[in-house]
């Protein structure tokens, strides 16, 4: 059986009733529209180009029985109110970083990284199999929201500063563009923490509002030109080792679609999260080259005792996260249950595997 076949077989039984309840835009002859808007620019490379992929996947996927509207940020809503219209049913679909609406409850901010937290294999597994995902859905179904993994950046930078950082003393009263509980942890560290969408952190690097400033990594940080506003540039950064991008829905829309639609919709998310952190490995390490290379990057690591810092601001942050809620102090416990028992199979395996390679082959 082809796969239109298939799909339009799978529709039998449940396309009539759900026809009857779809949240608007109403279902016109079988098909639907789904307007999504994101949190990052037209055409950014990984995060805005794979966004518009998914857009273009989900009608594809579907034989256009949903027709998708992508609107990049700023271009119907502002990026920071995304998460709200579709809560709201104002528009059907997000595209952006869950840690955003951290304000709302903090257990968000464990869907996309966390200080000290999950690598971006780590993240795929707790998600889909140690209980992430009924932990996601469980906090979704408080706003009305259906979220799955869309995307992932991996590791990402440190940061640029307009100064070398040797001791965790060199944070105090520095003004630095970083969202999520990374910057919650560097508010313990002393740092005033300004919250930017991407679209805006290079004016104010260049104009002085701030001092230093994080983003994704050497591929996204050289297409929005940081190497022109700040000197160095510290990788390995411990606020998001693996970054989650999610596709938020509106619940109540998404349930009503048939199932093959809802089936065909979760497929093009999970394609897209393992095809984006594909598409940022294989160009971070060719930016970061340019960067050093082309343009004089002066390239730093943190060091030990600011590791150290980090780690004890972390945990005190930890600690009141977990008495927000019951919700809260769970997916803080899943959190940690992932990051032992996968993080000590892939130390076992790859971790060693990795050490062994580059030092035989002088990879640094």
């Amino acid at each position: 059986m082809d796969r239109r076949s298939f799909l339009r077989t799978s529709t039998l039984g449940g396309a009539a009733a759900a026809a009857s309840t779809l949240a608007a835009p109403a279902v016109a002859q079988g098909r639907t529209t789904c307007v999504i808007a994101s949190t990052w620019p037209r055409g950014f490379p990984g995060l805005g180009t794979g966004a518009e992929r998914l857009a273009a996947a989900i009608t594809e996927l579907t034989d256009g029985a949903i027709t998708t509207e992508y609107y990049a940020a700023g271009e119907r809503l502002g990026a920071f109110d995304v998460f709200d219209a579709v809560a709201a049913g104002d528009i059907q679909a997000y595209h952006g970083a869950d840690y955003y609406w951290k304000g709302k409850h903090p257990a968000w901010a464990y869907i996309t990284a966390v200080p000290f937290g999950l690598t971006a294999q780590e993240q795929n597994a707790f998600i889909y199999y140690m209980g992430g995902q009924e932990l996601w859905d469980e906090l979704g179904d408080e706003f009305g929201v259906k979220g799955f993994l869309a995307g992932n950046s991996g590791a990402q930078a440190g940061g640029w500063f307009n100064k070398e950082m040797n001791t965790p003393e060199d944070f105090r009263g520095l003004r630095m563009r970083i969202p999520g509980v990374g910057g919650d942890m560097m508010v313990k560290m002393g740092v005033s923490v300004v919250s930017l969408p991407g679209g805006q952190i290079f004016e104010n690097l260049v104009s002085g509002a701030i001092d230093a400033a994080e983003f994704v990594g050497p591929w996204n940080d050289y297409a929005l030109n940081f190497h022109t506003a700040a000197r160095f540039y510290y990788t390995a950064g411990v606020h998001e080792p693996g970054a989650a991008l999610s596709q938020g829905f509106n619940k109540s829309w998404l349930t009503s679609l048939p199932t093959w639609q809802q089936k065909a919709i979760e497929a093009a998310c999970a394609a897209e999260n393992a095809r984006m952190n594909a598409e940022f490995n294989a160009n971070n390490g060719v930016f970061l080259e340019r960067l050093i290379t082309e343009h004089g990057v002066q390239v730093r690591e943190f060091s030990d005792d600011i590791w150290d810092a980090f780690a004890d601001a972390s945990e005190e942050l930890y600690a009141e996260i977990r008495q927000h809620s019951d919700l809260a102090n769970r997916m803080h416990e899943a959190f940690e249950r992932a990051r032992a028992e996968a993080g000590a199979w892939l130390n076992t395996s790859e971790g060693k595997y990795l050490a062994q390679r580059n030092r035989i082959l002088g990879i640094e």
